[in-house]
């Protein structure tokens, strides 16, 4: 019996062995550059309506109060705070100026939070006003400008703009377009039907959430999430414009890069891949208004001579929030004068989304392309190692290795036959 196990450990122990570089080994990512610290604004509705008694049988302006005195106490450290009102202070009819009421809570910027004077000016306030969202959103746009730190807007309202034309969905789209990375989440407060699709609008042009609240417990624990969010690390994509061919494409190097494209367009980039290298690429556009059913993403690899090397490509054809696809395209060492000279290679990202005619297209929809440059298989961690996609070699790695343990098996079968019939 001990004989028979020894044997059989054996033959495993082959059979990992000849297979042990199949399996990639994970490597520790390094450290980054400190950042600069996260920006946050909370953006309050102080208008008319937050009187209403209809949240666990307090006013929705009480239940805004305690869950921003609970959020004041749970900012983390790392994050530069502010809190802006719209509707706080102007009580008339006029309307021009009643969509000029917004402004910051206390008078000094975006920074580290003074939670005492918060609280206190917090407790001030009071259901004044209009509901000027969108000039709101454009304020606090400006308040979290400058430097590269993560931004994110957390507008917390109980009804929807009422500052027409100005369009608060515009607003965000115009925000997302300008390339600052700023995120706004929305929270409705007993929303209606209209309410609830004008705040989904924002959050999505942006990239944010929307949340419906009903309780003070969900108001509270929604707005502390956020906020707690904002600390976490994000990489920040850097604006690239892509081109209408990839002559006067914008030269990529490995990275996270962000763009727009309009209803149907091709946009070009390009990236140099040396000898021995793999590229590997991947495309998201994000749906942030409505489109019809029917879509897809194409993301392209050519030669400089538009001959197609690889391509991905995904479709839907119902509601979506964002779509995409990847390609990779490792290319093979090189000897002499070619080993070290480059292969520009063209990308090409295409959409085919539609929308109806009442739909704006610009800005365009949201691209964030991922470019990575990795050194080729070429050693034993690396399932590519092998030829994976490009030759034979794992497939005749694992027809030896299937030949080996099947004859190693067969002659244990046949030890063990051989002693059954001796004893």
């Amino acid at each position: 019996m001990i004989t028979r196990k020894r044997l059989a450990a054996g033959a495993c122990g082959l059979f990992v062995a000849l297979t042990a570089g199949l399996f990639p080994q994970t490597a520790a990512a390094a450290d980054g550059p400190a950042k600069e610290p996260p920006k946050v604004e909370l953006v309050l509705d102080v208008s008319g309506s937050m009187r209403a008694n209809d949240i666990d049988g307090q006013s929705r302006m009480a239940a805004a109060k305690q869950a921003f005195n609970e959020v004041l106490d749970a900012v983390p450290d790392e994050v530069r705070l502010g809190i802006r009102t719209l509707g706080a202070t102007y009580p008339g009819e006029d309307r021009a100026l009643g969509c000029k009421d917004t402004k910051q809570l206390y008078l000094y910027p975006v920074g580290t939070v003074n939670r005492t004077e918060a609280k206190t000016a917090v407790a001030t306030l009071a259901p004044t006003g209009w509901t000027p969202i969108g000039p709101a959103l454009q304020a606090a746009a400006q308040d979290l400008d400058g430097g590269n730190a993560t931004r994110r807007i957390v507008l917390i309202t109980d009804g929807e703009d009422t500052c027409a034309p100005l369009d608060p969905c515009e607003v965000a789209r115009d925000i997302a377009a300008k390339g600052i990375h700023l995120v706004v989440d929305t929270l409705g407060l007993v929303p209606d039907a209209k309410t609830r699709s004008q705040l989904t609008c924002i959050a999505e042009a942006t990239g944010g959430t929307y949340t419906s609240v009903a309780h003070t417990a969900e108001l509270s624990g929604r707005v502390r999430q956020l906020v707690t969010r904002a600390a976490d690390p994000v990489a920040t994509p850097v604006a690239a414009e892509g081109a209408k061919s990839c002559e006067n494409a914008p030269a990529l190097k490995a990275g996270l890069y962000s763009d727009r494209e309009t209803f149907g367009e091709h946009r070009w980039y390009k990236v140099d891949v040396r000898p021995g290298q793999e590229l590997r690429a991947s495309v998201s556009i994000g749906a942030d208004r409505a489109v019809n059913n029917d879509y897809g993403i194409l993301l392209r690899a050519t030669t400089v001579h538009g001959r197609e090397i690889v391509r991905g490509s995904e479709a839907g054809d119902g509601r979506t929030d964002v779509i995409s696809t990847g390609l990779r395209y490792p290319k093979a060492e090189a000897d002499g004068d070619e080993a070290d000279k480059p292969e520009t290679v063209c990308l090409q990202v295409s959409n085919s989304f539609s929308a109806g005619p009442a739909v704006k297209t610009a800005p365009g929809m949201p691209v964030e392309l991922t470019v990575d440059l990795v050194d080729g298989p070429d050693d034993g961690s690396d399932v590519a190692s092998f030829g994976l996609g490009r030759g034979w070699w794992l497939i005749g790695l694992l027809v030896l290795t299937g030949l080996l343990a099947g004859l190693v098996w067969g002659w244990i079968s046949r030890w063990r036959i051989s002693v059954w019939r001796t004893n």
